[in-house]
């Protein structure tokens, strides 16, 4: 098992620390593991991306041209990395920042409305961690139980407490996922 995958949008999106808590989670099961983060020095608003990788054997590069999924939380972030989605591979978007959909036919299309989810939650914190929940609903790489463990492992102690409610978020994106 293999899995190379990129989270982008802008910064403040929870992107790093999304992929942070995939990378920590696939290394509570033992897997070889990437973590690879990109942005600008603006960091928040600015664009922002993270290349992880998930492997049962070593990776040799944790640079990548192409990627199996692509989770896409911004236009500017769609315009760059949909064409760069493995044929066969996944992409998965928030409806709230992309104004022109992705047109692609050769790969699996996944819509999540986080941001709004997030709004109706009242946490605007939880947009991250609903957009994980659906990309494990959509491809399970990791279970649920050592992401909440990477969860802790990422949130400083005096944050601890917020656990219970990302976990909520992530059964909500897990919900509310829909193919395209």
């Amino acid at each position: 098992m293999k899995e190379e995958i990129i989270i982008a949008g802008f910064g403040g999106q929870g992107v790093l620390s999304m992929g942070k808590i995939l990378a920590y989670s696939g290394l509570m099961e033992d897997k070889e593991v990437s973590w690879m983060p990109s942005y600008g020095p603006e960091q928040r608003g600015g664009t922002a991306n993270v290349t992880v990788i998930l492997s049962d054997e070593r990776i040799s590069s944790p640079v990548l041209n192409t990627f199996d999924v692509a989770i896409i939380l911004n236009q500017p972030s769609l315009e760059k990395f949909e064409n760069k989605v493995k044929p066969g591979g996944i992409l998965i978007y928030d409806g709230y920042g992309i104004h022109h959909a992705p047109t692609r036919k050769d790969i699996d299309i996944y819509r999540i409305d986080a941001m709004d989810t997030a709004i109706e939650m009242e946490n605007s914190k939880a947009f991250n961690m609903i957009v994980l929940g659906g990309l494990l609903k959509v491809k399970p790489m990791v279970s649920l139980e050592n992401v909440l463990k990477g969860l802790k492992k990422s949130l400083p102690e005096r944050h601890h407490k917020l656990i219970p409610m990302n976990e909520q978020a992530i059964l909500k994106g897990m919900e509310i996922i829909r193919k395209v």
